[in-house]
């Protein structure tokens, strides 16, 4: 009888095969794939009870989908069995092709290992061919192509025939199965694809919010911000500034974009543009505004990339520091100048002179102060000058500021007032003359480019050109302070000092030391130019000087010292302030032997 049925049987399943395998497409996600597979095999096949085992990224296989039996459904659906037990099954029993048949007879070895099963109850089989209650068979479902790697295993049991499957029965299982490896495959691409799109409009919305967030932040940030290009022709260019940027530097958005920075950085500070590091790097200099005016900024950088693998741009943060710079440059002109005349303070004086001299004589024969106890005074009262010095110590000088003073600000916003509030002084040392690092070896390449400081040789004029140091000492101070009081001493040391001020030029340094003593710095003078220059700043002095509706007057005394390289920066000033004192003694004499 299953002779002459076989045609049709074949047929029928054909049929049975197409529409299941065709419904195996309808379906629009992974689990709904499996579920139809497990169902197709009840509807196209001849089942009554199916189970499909799907493997897991750790090589485990679950019970994916069920079909035939709703309480074994709820019993195993979502159960694990391990690999080396599916494994150790798909090697048992007969090979039907692809397929594993596990009859009971060998099949009672496997009750108590860890795979997920059902037993159902029913006779014993009649025939040969009767399909018992134990009986075990495995579909395995392999990927296509050269690889052959284990999908998933569907399992049947109970066919409505009662009988074991003949050979069409298991080619229409096993083609089935191949196309439902097939159907599951494609329902996990679209599933990763799904995902992968849901992923990627998640990504680009974050990427969306991050770059509003990012556009937001640029635009409406309280400082300068700045996206510039990196490499190439255009290394440099702005691509975009923001509102706090164009308002800080007072020019529009459109016109930021024809600059870079180092078309905006103050020629003096180009160097230190060019030392910071793209990444990270930070550095303080002063940019132009379109007034023609400089402000100081902070910059800090950061290098950013459009993608992965996209162009990179520089990202930099520009701070106001005006004020900052302000109050610096405003604590180091306190360091460095007196707070009442607003004059260079010893300790300024005395780098302004150690950065004019050196360590090596110019060779020429020096007149130091022992010799000047011979020479003729600056004068001319034909007195010889009495030796000694009341500072020989250099104390009155106050050393403990030397060095103090960073001249790295001078000339970045100007002089301020001094604290006496009566006038300005401004004042900027020539370069070529104190800009010299005396630091170094004692070889001859440690001076290249310095010009030595030499000195005349006796009060007579031989054309030398030096740096004269003229050691001033008010006459009579003493009693004025003593008589009306500090406020009025210190009314007459603010007018002497803009009297010496004025008389001097521009290049040239008044200095205040202390008390009523004050040094003027004057290069490029022979011995008669500073011995004019000393009766000029006396005769400027002299005039009387109004304080609170009444006239004082008083009186200056001047010595007359060299700057000349080989001499420390003490033995100037003693050697000024020896003349002096001699100068003071000997127009006393003068003055008792008149009187």
């Amino acid at each position: 009888m299953e002779t002459e049925s076989e045609p049709y049987v074949r047929l029928a399943t054909l049929r049975q095969l197409h529409q299941v395998v065709a419904n195996l497409n309808t379906a629009r996600s992974l689990a709904d794939t499996l579920q139809t597979v497990a169902d197709g095999v009840l509807t196209g096949l001849g089942y009554q009870l199916s189970c499909v085992n799907l493997v897991r990224a750790d090589g485990d296989l679950v019970v994916a989908a069920f079909a035939g039996d709703p309480a074994a459904e709820a019993l195993i659906t979502g159960r694990v069995g391990s690999r080396a037990s599916w494994d150790r099954r798909l090697r048992m029993g007969e090979a039907w092709d692809d397929l594993r048949f596990i009859p009971h007879t060998e099949g009672w070895v496997l009750v108590d290992d860890d795979v997920p099963q059902w037993h159902t109850d029913g006779p014993e089989p009649r025939f040969e061919d009767e399909w018992h209650p134990l009986d075990r068979l495995y579909a395995p479902m392999y990927t296509s192509g050269g690889q052959r790697e284990l999908l998933g295993v569907i399992s049947v049991d109970r066919p409505r025939n009662g009988r074991r499957p003949g050979a069409w029965g298991r080619e229409a299982l096993q083609m089935y199965a191949s196309q439902a490896a097939i159907a599951i495959s494609n329902a996990r691409l679209r599933s990763n694809m799904q995902r992968a799109l849901v992923r990627l409009e998640r990504e680009q919305q974050a990427l969306r919010a991050s770059e509003e967030s990012f556009r937001q932040a640029f635009e409406y940030a309280p400082s300068g911000m700045a996206i510039a290009e990196m490499g190439g022709d255009q290394h440099g260019r702005l691509l975009r500034a923001n509102d706090a940027l164009c308002r800080l530097l007072g020019r529009p958005a459109a016109v930021m974009r024809r600059y870079s920075f180092a078309d905006l950085v103050h020629p003096e500070d180009v160097g230190t543009l060019l030392r910071t590091s793209p990444e990270g790097g930070r550095a303080e200099l002063r940019l132009a505004r379109r007034d023609g005016t400089y402000i100081w900024v902070s910059l800090r950088n950061s290098v950013v990339a459009d993608t992965a693998d996209g162009p990179r741009f520089l990202l930099t943060h520009i701070e106001d520091i005006e004020e900052r710079k302000r109050h610096e440059l405003q604590l180091a002109h306190r360091a460095s100048h007196d707070a009442l005349t607003g004059l260079p303070n010893s300790a300024e004086l005395r780098a302004r002179l150690s950065a004019r001299l050196c360590s090596r004589p110019d060779g020429r024969v020096r007149a130091t102060a022992a010799d000047a106890a011979g020479l003729l005074p600056a004068y001319g009262n034909g007195s010889a000058y009495e030796s000694g010095s009341a500072y020989e110590d250099g104390a009155a000088y106050g050393g403990a500021y030397e060095g103090a003073y960073e001249r790295t600000y001078e000339g970045a916003y100007g002089h301020g007032p001094g604290a006496g509030g009566a006038y300005e002084y401004e004042h900027a040392y020539r370069a070529d003359g104190f800009d010299f690092d005396p630091s170094g070896g004692a070889g001859a390449g440690a001076y290249d480019g310095h010009v030595h400081a030499v000195a005349p040789v006796g009060e007579i004029d031989d054309g030398t050109k030096g740096l004269a140091v003229l050691f001033c000492d008010l006459d009579g101070f003493k009693s004025i302070n003593d008589r009306f009081g500090h406020h009025t001493g210190d009314a007459v040391l603010i007018e002497v000092a803009r009297r010496l001020t004025d008389g001097v030029r521009d290049g040239d340094t008044v200095a205040r030391l202390g008390g009523d003593e004050f040094v003027v710095l004057a290069d490029g003078l022979g011995a008669a130019d500073a011995a004019d220059l000393a009766v000029r700043l006396r005769n400027g002095i002299i005039p009387p000087i109004r304080v609170d509706g009444r006239a004082v007057r008083v009186g200056a005394s001047f010595g007359i010292g060299w700057a000349e390289c080989g001499m420390s920066v003490e033995e100037v000033l003693n050697s000024a302030d020896q003349r002096m004192y001699m100068e003071k003694r000997s127009r006393a004499k003068v003055q008792r032997r008149a009187g």
